[in-house]
Parts: structure tokens; sequence; C-alpha cells
């Protein structure tokens, strides 16, 4: 249902910027980041992640392309040691959701990994991204930390 492919400069570049942004709303939706400066923050971050942007070495950056040739999305897997990656960043574009893309790309992310040696992936969620953790736990991926928090 879909391939993924190494993104362009072109890709990278558009990505970086909807990252960040949706990033940083997401870190003030959770409570983690004020408003003001969610989005220096999130910069920051993603300038610590990827220093050498879509070239940064262990960072494995897709394109998710539906089988009819249209980018329905973007997939970001990093190593984090020898055996274990990390999925930064999954997004599928508006038009494309609940069409079992995210399944696909999830199902796809983990052929790579595969071929890169890595045994085991991770990935965060935000708690508020109910949509998210389904699609996870249809995954068969396991709970192994819970962060709560309560406003007094």
């Amino acid at each position: 249902m879909v391939t993924l492919q190494p993104m362009t400069t072109a890709q990278f570049q558009q990505f970086f910027q909807t990252a960040i942004t949706n990033y940083a709303a997401e870190k003030v939706k959770a409570g983690n980041w004020t408003e003001e400066d969610s989005l220096q923050h999130a910069r920051q971050d993603f300038d610590n992640l990827l220093p050498d942007r879509e070239h940064t070495k262990d960072h494995y950056l897709f394109a998710i392309m539906s089988e009819n040739g249209d980018q329905v999305g973007i997939i970001w897997l990093a190593r984090q040691t020898a055996e274990k990656g990390f999925i930064y960043d999954i997004l599928i574009e508006e038009a494309y959701r609940g069409k079992g893309y995210g399944k696909a790309a999830m199902q796809q992310i983990e052929v790579e990994a595969k071929q890169l040696g890595m045994q085991k992936i991770g990935l965060h969620v935000f708690g508020h991204n109910k949509t998210a953790v389904h699609l996870y736990d249809s995954l068969d991926y396991q709970t192994t930390n819970i962060v709560m928090e309560k406003e007094l």
C-alpha cells in the first residue's frame, strides 16, 4: 500500500518547518511549554537532533508514498543503539488520514529497521493523541513508561 523513499532536500525543508510548528503546538497542548517560547524550544530540539539536517548520521527520514505515487506523509527513524531505533515523527497528511496509510507506514518502517540491523523500535506519543495511541496498540507496541500530571 505504501513505499518509503528517502526524503529529498526539498521534502526535508518542507518537513522541517512543519515538524517544528507541529511539535511546538503538541508541547504546548501537553502543558510542557508556553506558547511564547514553544517555537524557539522546538527549533533548538530539532537543531540538536538533526545538526546535518537530512544527512545527519543514523537518522533515516522518509517520504511515505502511496501506490499512486502521491506523497501522503513522512516518517523519521533514528538509531539509538546498534540494536534499537526510535521513531521521532510520523505524519500522514490530513487528506489521507483514516485510510490505512499510517499503519502501512509503520509496518514498512519495521522492515527498514530490520534491514538496518535493529531489533526494537521505540517511540513517544502524547497522551492526548488517542488516535496514535490506538494505532500503536494495534501494532503491538507496549507501554514502557507513563508520565502523568495534575493541575492544582
